[in-house]
């Protein structure tokens, strides 16, 4: 059963000189229960698709096309009081970059995650969302007595697990973690990520994972979305991708990362840099990167699709042979 089912999602910004299509034709489902990785380069389209999902775009942002379907609903044909109802919080949730600006320097930890159970549920007494807010610190391995402190009295990794505690104050279906660990040590790294794959599965959550780290994908989800202006070069299954990416990018990025236990030798980087989406190129939008691009690649965009089962990508080269 598919929890969340994004459809053909174009997501564009207005600026002067016109629109950045961040994101153009985005299409993925994530099952109850399991997790979805989106991963690319800074200004793929990553964050601009959880925004879009949560209908939390800033003011120049505008959905011009697809469908978000939350359980049959369509999140981009609600109104603000429908998405506070029935979506936000409830239904789906997010995790922001940054735990420190997400949360509120001036207030109390547990009063900013009862404020938010009370504001989505506004039926919940004070008391009882206190109560709530101690089952969920306990949830995330926090110590209790700490929700009556500052979140400057939190390390890095405790004001994450805060801010994964509020997100999930009101029970939601979908959990999205946009970069849940950066700016964070290894060790306290893998501790979150832990807890996250823990949650997933007390929980039965659906779980989105944005990151540019493919180690962190690779360790927390089921399946992944690599994402390159705008658009997906690559969707499936995460062991395929990662043990047979089929895509030029996809197994530039693989090659750019190092292994632990690989020789040491020079990472391969990819040449060039992202396309300017306000003027995207015609055609593949990786063509002027790619060692491999055909004439085509410069004249069509490549259709995303089903090279073997549960294993897509947009390639006239893989779609070719």
């Amino acid at each position: 059963m598919y929890t969340l089912r994004v459809k053909n999602l174009k997501t564009y910004y207005k600026v002067q000189r016109g629109f950045v299509k961040a994101v153009d034709g985005v299409s993925f489902d994530i099952e109850r229960g399991k997790a979805l990785g989106l991963a690319g380069e800074s200004g793929c389209g990553k964050t601009t698709i959880a925004l879009s999902v949560t209908r939390v775009l800033p003011s120049n942002a505008q959905i011009v096309g697809g469908q978000i379907l939350f359980k049959d609903i369509d999140i981009v044909t609600l109104d603000d009081v429908e998405l506070r109802r029935d979506v936000r919080w409830k239904g789906i949730s997010l995790v922001f970059q940054g735990a420190m600006n997400a949360l509120n320097p001036v207030y109390k930890v547990g009063d900013q995650i009862v404020e938010a159970i009370r504001l989505h549920e506004p039926e919940v007494e004070v008391k009882d969302a206190n109560e709530r807010a101690v089952k969920l610190f306990e949830l995330v391995g926090v110590d209790p007595t700490r929700l009556e402190h500052y979140p400057h009295e939190f390390s890095g990794g405790m004001r994450q697990r805060a801010m994964i505690a509020m997100a999930l104050a009101s029970n939601p279906d979908v959990l999205i973690a946009d970069e849940p660990s950066t700016a964070l040590d290894v060790i306290v790294q893998a501790q979150v990520l832990k807890l996250l794959r823990q949650l997933k599965e007390r929980l039965n959550l659906s779980l989105i994972v944005i990151s540019h780290d493919l180690s962190i994908i690779a360790e927390t989800c089921e399946k992944a979305a690599i994402m390159y202006g705008g658009k997906i070069a690559e969707y499936g299954d995460i062991v395929a991708i990662f043990k047979r990416p089929l895509h030029p990018y996809t197994q530039g990025l693989l090659s750019a990362f190092p292994g632990i236990r690989a020789a040491k030798t020079r990472l391969v980087s990819i040449p060039g840099s992202p396309p300017d989406l306000l003027n995207a190129p015609i055609g593949c939008k990786f063509a002027d990167r790619c060692k491999y691009a055909m004439a085509v690649c410069r004249k069509t965009d490549p259709p995303l699709l089903e090279i073997e089962k549960d294993h897509f990508v947009a390639c006239h080269l893989v779609n070719e042979a």
